[in-house]
């Protein structure tokens, strides 16, 4: 997940306008505030590029002081790691123009291979440490003597910039990590819950889908936002186990929440307590104002459900009715008020974090994320190529300015490039970046020319930078106004003396511009990013992890498969939309998935058990076998149903047997092969 799409999360001001709000404006003064702290004490120390230390307050500022914390420290270590690398290079390879631009080359591809594989901060840190090699190696080529000076300035004036925006952000009006994810944690409950009121009182599909797909990203949201709670302050860090354990719980309760969804009807009276029940608690939930200041009654009647849940009604079979469909919803019921159960209870203890100690004594959830190995390889060889090709012309015509054009390929292919669209992406940032162009010729060449000083820069350039500031907190318009804060700033290159100068002015962002561009062009013709090959390889690896589950000795803890899974869900989301209706049909098979899968781990929780018959147990091993097979093998639609049908006469053969393990071990089983009857495009391999 990227940074844009974070601060949309976490900051969602701008639903449906474009008025701003009291913390956007917060945002905006503080943010400007801080540049221009950080120039004037760049001008104080006399640095030769005041510029970069501006710069650095916008790109790291973030809604959040944590963010801003986590952004800026991986920032540093990202500079640090490429001025390290840029003297390396330099000094070894310096003295060979072919090889020099070769090996910085293959830095930013190694750099952009570990940063799509990584998420956001570290991400964004590896994908610096490649491209300020470049920005430091390329001045100092020919000058191996300037690289030490020109990295010690690079990090110094990242270093202020990082400094200015995290003591601002800190102390001006903060908005604190601890109390964001508090309010996304509540915010997702009552999602929850009025997602699963919506299932039983067969709400607006539409309506219903779209609450889903909120609820997993915000879920997606929350484990990243652990992350920059621990930089915010020392006293939070307790608090990331709380929201590990009540992630974990939160996809749990997701996950039976869509089966309950899936289940709806009752089929019997020993159904209808639970689900009377449930449904008020939810109901009551979602409508009642400040519902979760007080989580104790709320828990107690989870508590009272859960366990009438587990307790299945003698003479089940005996109804006439549908003994296995009733014991599935009991079950499935009584795990969805386990769950809401235990992330009420992290919910509580986020806002009163016990002790480090007491907290890992509890064993936490594995939460896992999907890293695409192809789709990184081949960001890391586009990167590769095209800064490469672009250097090899400026070597081959000697043009200076061009140095300018191979730095903007470097950055934007690099840092771009595992987004699920670049070329749009680096699209919005030309047109931001050109933007800037003209409010930056103004104020340089017109204005401070005739009166300099800082008192006249902050005149001229706050009314731009406010409302560039006020544009980066809307999640709509933050990928242009970050482009164009920033370029505004580069192109203006701010110093105490400046002068009128208009052909040297255009020179710089006339190469800048240019290199994005032809990065906008190696984007779409090097490799281009086909969505629905994106797609496909991430639904192949989903029913390979089905498969693992029904056939590996070892299984995976429940938390682990459950995050990986919805994390992938989270990735198709995207991208299905991008490949269009055909694809939609794979995302909701991808979802499904996670049922499968669930419902696999149950199955091998009961063989593991030991206390099964060993009919059963032969039954169950060969019902995964056989499931495994059909994910595994290309079969024909025809065989595939027969796989199907021979599943649902296998639950129904175990639940004639009697007793509640056989009619759970058939309830299982019935799942199953719904899911995988409702979704045969996703689950057959095609």
């Amino acid at each position: 997940m990227n940074w844009a799409t974070l601060k949309e999360r976490v900051d969602a001001t701008f639903a449906g306008s474009l008025q701003p709000t009291r913390s956007d404006w917060i945002f905006a003064l503080r943010t400007t505030t801080a540049a221009l702290i950080a120039l004037f004490a760049a001008y104080a120390l006399k640095l030769e590029h005041p510029q970069w230390a501006m710069m650095t307050v916008f790109i790291v500022a973030q809604p959040v002081a944590g963010m801003v914390l986590a952004k800026g420290f991986y920032r540093l270590v990202g500079t640090i790691v490429g001025a390290a690398a840029a003297i390396g290079v330099t000094w070894l390879f310096g003295g060979s123009p072919w090889l020099f631009v070769a090996v910085l080359s293959l830095w930013i591809g190694l750099c952009t291979l570990v940063s799509s594989l990584l998420r956001n901060p570290e991400a964004y840190g590896a994908a610096l440490a490649g491209y300020t090699a470049m920005i430091i190696g390329l001045p100092a080529f020919g000058q191996p003597h300037l690289v030490t000076e020109l990295a010690s300035a690079r990090c110094i004036e990242i270093v202020l910039g990082i400094v200015c925006a995290a003591i601002t952000s800190r102390l001006i009006l903060p908005k604190l990590a601890g109390s964001a994810i508090n309010a996304r944690l509540q915010r997702s409950i009552l999602d929850l819950a009025a997602y699963t009121e919506g299932a039983f009182s067969g709400a607006d599909p539409a309506k219903l889908d779209a609450t889903y797909r909120k609820l997993i990203a915000d879920t997606q949201t929350l484990g990243e936002m652990r992350a920059y709670a621990r930089l915010e302050a020392p006293s939070l860090a307790t608090r990331a186990h709380p929201v590990r354990r009540t992630i974990g719980h939160l996809l749990s309760a997701l996950s039976a929440a869509r089966m309950l969804h899936s289940h709806a009807a009752p089929q019997n009276a020993a159904l209808l307590p639970v689900r009377s029940q449930l449904k008020a608690l939810v109901s009551e939930l979602s409508s009642t104002p400040h519902a979760l200041g007080d989580t104790k009654p709320w828990i107690e009647r989870l508590d009272a459900i859960a366990s009438e849940a587990r307790r299945i009604p003698d003479g089940l079979a005996g109804e006439g009715e549908d003994p296995v469909g009733t014991v599935t919803r009991l079950t499935v019921a009584g795990e969805f008020a386990q769950s809401l159960r235990e992330t009420l209870r992290g919910l509580d203890a986020l806002r009163r974090p016990k002790t480090e100690r007491a907290m890992r004594e509890r064993r936490q959830p594995a939460l896992v994320v999907h890293r695409d190995h192809h789709a990184a390889w081949r960001n890391a060889i586009r990167a590769t190529v095209a800064t490469m090709l672009v250097a090899a012309f400026w070597l081959a015509t000697r043009w200076s300015e061009a140095a300018g054009t191979v730095i903007l390929v470097a950055v934007v292919s690099s840092l771009f490039a595992s987004r699920p669209a670049p070329a749009q992406v680096a699209w919005g940032f030309f047109k931001g970046s050109l933007l800037a162009l003209p409010f930056a010729f103004l104020i340089g060449q017109l204005a401070l020319p005739l009166l300099p000083g800082f008192g006249w820069f902050a005149l001229f350039v706050v009314p731009v930078l406010v409302p560039a500031a006020l544009a980066m907190a809307n999640p709509r318009l933050v990928g242009v106004a970050t482009a164009f804060a920033i370029n505004f700033l580069a192109f203006l290159s701010p110093h105490q003396g400046m002068a009128y100068d208009p052909a040297g002015f255009f020179i710089g962002p006339v190469a800048a511009l240019v290199g994005m561009l032809i990065a906008i062009g190696v984007f779409l013709v090097v490799l281009p990013v086909d969505p629905r090959v994106t797609v496909n390889r991430i639904a192949g690896a989903m029913r390979e992890d089905l498969v693992r589950l029904c056939l590996h000795e070892r299984v995976p803890r429940r938390s682990a498969f459950e995050s990986l899974a919805y994390d992938r869900v989270n990735q198709l989301m995207p991208l299905a939309q991008q490949a269009g209706r055909k694809y939609e049909g794979l995302f909701e098979g991808s979802i499904a998935s996670v049922t499968v899968g669930l419902e696999v781990l149950r199955l091998r929780a009961e063989q593991a058990a030991g206390t099964l018959p060993p009919a059963l147990t032969v039954s169950i091993a060969e019902s995964l076998r056989q499931l495994a097979r059909d994910l595994l093998v290309r079969a024909p639609r025809e065989s595939w149903k027969t796989g199907i049908a021979a599943m649902r006469k296998d639950a129904a053969d175990i639940a004639a047997a009697g007793g509640a393990e056989a009619l759970r071990i058939a309830a299982s089983l019935r799942v199953i092969a719904a899911a995988v009857e409702d979704y045969p495009d996703f689950f057959r391999k095609d």
